[in-house]
């Protein structure tokens, strides 16, 4: 799949699961999760355990999947995830060196960014969207509103604090996806094994994403 089509299929689909656990066997289960439900997007992280290990089965078990990597903090470990079959990169801050290798390979990169001038960064070093973490604690949708309106060509996935009862709001306040984590994926639906506890919480926020574009679109 080329970069093109990843940047894309992200954009569409508007959710990026993010799969922050405590064994790669819940990781592996909750990336599958996902995809069932109709989310073919999933960041592992690599602070779960053997995340490499993680990302290639998915990868090759997975191919119409976008598997992708986070908390990336230099180079190497870039390197590392994308040889291993990672989409995208992410970071929870603006770390160029990662964003420069991902550029160089023609991979998706969304690097973390807070203030305008971190976003402003990122956008000129080659982000495909900027990741705005974490949003709750700075003013939730709020502060995307404020973000997009001096910077309307730069795309923000909203980060921290995306919920059931926010996400309408992240989106209409310009948005292009939303990173979701445990309001996504539960601990206890992991826990348990309850797969159709995901399938619903997916269903739920993908008709939002649904019902923002067809109100965004009327304006």
């Amino acid at each position: 799949m080329r970069k093109s089509e990843v940047r894309t299929q992200i954009a569409g689909v508007g959710i990026i699961p993010a799969v922050r656990v405590s064994t790669p066997e819940r990781a592996q289960f909750a990336a599958e999760a996902v995809y069932r439900a109709g989310i073919p997007i999933a960041e592992i992280t690599l602070t779960v355990p053997k995340a490499l290990e993680v990302i290639s089965h998915l990868a090759y078990s997975l191919p119409d999947m976008i598997v992708g990597a986070g908390t990336i903090l230099d180079k190497e470990s870039a390197r590392r995830c994308v040889d291993a079959g990672a989409r995208f990169l992410t970071s929870p801050g603006l770390v160029l060196e990662v964003v420069e290798y991902a550029v160089r390979n023609d991979v998706v990169v969304f690097p973390g960014a807070l203030t305008p001038t971190e976003v402003i960064a990122a956008w000129k070093a080659g982000a495909d969207f900027v990741k705005i973490y974490p949003c709750a604690q700075v003013g939730g949708h709020k502060y995307i509103q404020s973000l997009k309106t001096p910077l309307p060509q730069i795309p923000l996935i909203a980060t921290g604090g995306v919920n059931q009862k926010t996400a309408m709001s992240f989106l209409m306040a310009g948005a292009s996806a939303l990173g979701i984590g445990a309001e996504l994926i539960p601990r206890e639906a992991l826990s348990s094994q309850h797969e159709a506890q995901i399938h619903e919480l997916a269903r739920r926020y993908k008709n939002i994403v649904s019902a923002a574009r067809k109100e965004l679109s009327r304006l």
